[in-house]
Parts: C-alpha cells; sequence; structure tokens
C-alpha cells in the first residue's frame, strides 16, 4: 500500500488507479472531472458532475498521469490539462485541511500552543498532533508523539496552521479523537503524498503510520 492509501473501510467506494491500475479506497485517491471546454479538473472533494477519474494522491503517480496525458486515455477523448494540475491538486488539499482544522478549533477540539498541546497530551486528549514542517526541528522534539495510525502530521507550514487558528503563525496543534480528527486525516494523508519536497530535504509532511 502507498504513502497517502488509507486502509478501506468495510464497504468503502473503491476506484481504479489511471496510472498504477490499482484498486483501492476512494478516500485514498484524488478524483478529477473533465470540465467545460474539455479542461480537466482536480475535485478533491468529490462533489463536482461527471464521470470522475482517479489517481493515487502521490505527486509521482500525478505527474505521469499529465506526462503520459492519461486522462486522455481515461476519457475516452482529447482532453486538456492545465500545467499547474498538480500545484492545483496541492493547494486545493492544503486549503481542506487548513478549513478542516478550523472547523475543529471552533468546535473546542482543537488547541494551539506548546502549553496548550502538551496538556493535551499528558491527558491522553490528543489524538492527532501537528507540528509546523518550518518549526524549529529542537523545539518540536520537546512533546512526545501520541502514537498509533495517523496520529502525527509537520505537513501544513507555521501560516497554514495560523490561519486555522486566526493567527499569524502557530507551530504546534492538537486534535482531539472524533469525527472532525478523522476528517482531518483523510484529507492531510493524501496532501502528505502530493506536497512538494523541501529542497535538500524531505517531504514537507509526513504520517506516522506504523500498521500500514
Amino acid at each position: 500500500m502507498t504513502r497517502g492509501t488509507p486502509k478501506p473501510a468495510p464497504d468503502e467506494p473503491e476506484r481504479k488507479c489511471l496510472v498504477t491500475g490499482e484498486v483501492s479506497p476512494r478516500r485514498g485517491l484524488i478524483r478529477f472531472v473533465v470540465g467545460p471546454e474539455d479542461m480537466v479538473y482536480p475535485d478533491v472533494a468529490a462533489k463536482l458532475p461527471g464521470r470522475g477519474m482517479y489517481v493515487s494522491s502521490e505527486r509521482d503517480a500525478l505527474e505521469t498521469a499529465v506526462a503520459k496525458r492519461l486522462f486522455s486515455r481515461g476519457a475516452k477523448r482529447q482532453v486538456k490539462v492545465p500545467e499547474d494540475l498538480v500545484d492545483q491538486v496541492e493547494a486545493q488539499l492544503a486549503r481542506r485541511s487548513v478549513d478542516r482544522l478550523a472547523l475543529a478549533r471552533k468546535a473546542g477540539q482543537a488547541v494551539a500552543g506548546f502549553e496548550k498541546v502538551k496538556d493535551w497530551l499528558d491527558k491522553d486528549k490528543c489524538r492527532i498532533l501537528l507540528q509546523a514542517s518550518d518549526g524549529s526541528e529542537r523545539g518540536k522534539t520537546k512533546l512526545h508523539r501520541p502514537g498509533g495510525r495517523g496520529s502525527f502530521f509537520d505537513i501544513l507550514t507555521a501560516d497554514e496552521l495560523g490561519l486555522s487558528f486566526g493567527r499569524e503563525r502557530v507551530i504546534h496543534a492538537a486534535l482531539a479523537a472524533g469525527r472532525l480528527a478523522e476528517d482531518f486525516r483523510d484529507d492531510a494523508v493524501r496532501l502528505s503524498g502530493v506536497r512538494k519536497r523541501e529542497v535538500g530535504g524531505e517531504d514537507a509532511g509526513k504520517v506516522n503510520r506504523p500498521d500500514e
């Protein structure tokens, strides 16, 4: 199972990836549709009308789909693909992750700041630990990770985390267990596969999933 592909739940819809030919849970794929003027559009929320085409939530797979014109094959006709299609996918997933975290914050199911996050970790209230991808590595090691599948992400920047909490920048954040945390996790897992690599470093974000 590739990174960014969640384990299937019972009766969860599955779709075939245009690139790999593998059948995977739909929530671990990126959906695309053909819109006006035969242009291909990403549909990360899977709500746009039309016949969907699916690609694994991995940047390499998406770039291959563009380079080899696999969307035309999937649509069974010639279609147009914007040059920045992969970047569009990344931007949509990042925005979606920020919005989901903001919803959790408004519902009282997310907190930000070192002391508040540490308190939640000490009380076993933290389901998902979030740390800014551009934060200090030394500072991030001062908090223990909760452990378990999908329990840690450093996929969002300090500015992006800040948007979720109405602040300029946020380095540490935590999500409590619940539906909002699981919804966030699904999008963050996909983003972790699509987000660009930092120059000279690891992926901009990773997910700790020891049982996958």
